[in-house]
C-alpha cells in the first residue's frame, strides 16, 4: 500500500543498480555538505572550537558545551540531512509524488493509539533482543573480527552515554529534538518513504522489500550489537507503513521509540526510576515476554483494521 508515484527512467526496476547508486551518492554527499556546515557554525553557537570537536569524536567529553555541540551537528548532518536527501532525490531526480493529502486521510485515532501501544510492547520485547545480540560469540577463526567489533561498540556506547547523560531540561529537550523528532522524521522519509518500496519493486516482493530496508537501516547505524534490535524496529516500522499507506505511523512510531527511551535514561540518571535502560547484560523475560504479547496483539489488530481501507480512502481523497 506504500505511496510512491513516479514515471522517471531511473526508477524502474531494469535500472535498480543505477537507482541505488544514485540514491548512496546523494544521501551521503547531502550528510557530509550539512554536517560541514553545522560545523563551521559551532565555534559560534557553542564556543567550541574545531580542535575541541575532533577532542569530542576521540572520546573527550570533558570539553564544556561539548553535548549541545555534538547534538547540534548530529541534528543538522543526520535528521536534517536524510530529509534533505530524500526531498532532493523525490524531488528533483526521481520527480516522484507521495501524495500527502492521502497519507493525511489515512490517519486515524484507532490508529495511532494502536501505533504508540505497538512501541511500547516492542521497547519491552526489544530488552530480550538486545541482550540476545550482546551475547553473539563468533567463530574462533573471527576472534579478531569479533574483538574489533566489540571495541566499536564501547566506543559508539560511550558516545551514547555522553549525548544522553542530560544534565538539565533544555538538555533533554534538545535529544528529545534531535534524536526523537528529526532522526524520526529523517530516517522515515528516507528508508521507508523512498528506498522501501523501491526494494518491494526490485524484489517483487512486499515483505521481501520491507526486511531488506530493515537490514540496511540497521546496518548503516554500525552498532554489530545492537543490530537484532535495529532490525526489528525497522521490520515493524515498514509494516505500519505497508498496512497503511501512510508514513504518518512509522514517524510516530520512531519519534515515540527514541524519545521514550530518553526520558527513561533521563529519569534513571536523576534517580526518579531505578531502570538502566542501556544495560545490555540482563533482560526481563517477564516485561519482555509482556511486550512481546502487547505488539503481536496490537500488530494482527492494526492489520485487521487497515485491510481494503486504502482502496475506500483513496474513492474519498
Amino acid at each position: 500500500m506504500e505511496i510512491y508515484e513516479t514515471q522517471a527512467e531511473i526508477a524502474t526496476r531494469k535500472n535498480w543498480l543505477l537507482s541505488l547508486v544514485v540514491i548512496t551518492l546523494v544521501a551521503f554527499g547531502t550528510l557530509v555538505l550539512l554536517q560541514g556546515l553545522s560545523l563551521a557554525f559551532v565555534p559560534f553557537l557553542f564556543q567550541v572550537s574545531m580542535e575541541d570537536m575532533m577532542s569530542l569524536v576521540s572520546g573527550n567529553y570533558d570539553i564544556p558545551n561539548g553535548r549541545m555541540a555534538l547534538l547540534f551537528t548530529q541534528g543538522i548532518g543526520s535528521g536534517l540531512g536524510f530529509w534533505v536527501a530524500t526531498w532532493i532525490i523525490i524531488r528533483f531526480l526521481e520527480k516522484a509524488n507521495l501524495n500527502w493529502a492521502k497519507q493525511r486521510a489515512r490517519v486515524s485515532s484507532k490508529n495511532l493509539a494502536l501505533v504508540t501501544a505497538m512501541t511500547v510492547g516492542g521497547m519491552l520485547f526489544n530488552g530480550l533482543l538486545m541482550y540476545w545480540n550482546s551475547q553473539m560469540v563468533l567463530p574462533e577463526f573471527l576472534s579478531g573480527v569479533e574483538q574489533w567489533m566489540r571495541e566499536m561498540e564501547t566506543q559508539l556506547m560511550e558516545l551514547t552515554v555522553f549525548l544522553t547523560d542530560f544534565q538539565s531540561i533544555p538538555e533533554l529537550l534538545t535529544g528529545i529534538l534531535v534524536i526523537g523528532v528529526f532522526a524520526g522524521v529523517g530516517e522515515e522519509l528516507f528508508f521507508r518513504g523512498l528506498i522501501q518500496p523501491k526494494m518491494q519493486v526490485y524484489f517483487r516482493s512486499p515483505h521481501w522489500g520491507i526486511w531488506v530496508t530493515a537490514f540496511i537501516f540497521s546496518a548503516i547505524h554500525a552498532q554489530f550489537f545492537g543490530f537484532l534490535p535495529r532490525l526489528f524496529l525497522g521490520a515493524l516500522f515498514g509494516y505500519l507503513y505497508h498496512y497503511t499507506g501512510s508514513l504518518f505511523y512509522p514517524i510516530l512510531g520512531h519519534i515515540l521509540n527514541n524519545a521514550l527511551t530518553l526520558l527513561l535514561v533521563y529519569g534513571s540518571n536523576q534517580g526518579f526510576i531505578d531502570l538502566d535502560v542501556q544495560a545490555t547484560d540482563t533482560v526481563s523475560y517477564p516485561a519482555a515476554l509482556v511486550g512481546f504479547l502487547v505488539l503481536i496483539l496490537g500488530f494482527l489488530y492494526f492489520k485487521k483494521v487497515n485491510r481494503g481501507k486504502d482502496e475506500k480512502l483513496d474513492q474519498s481523497v
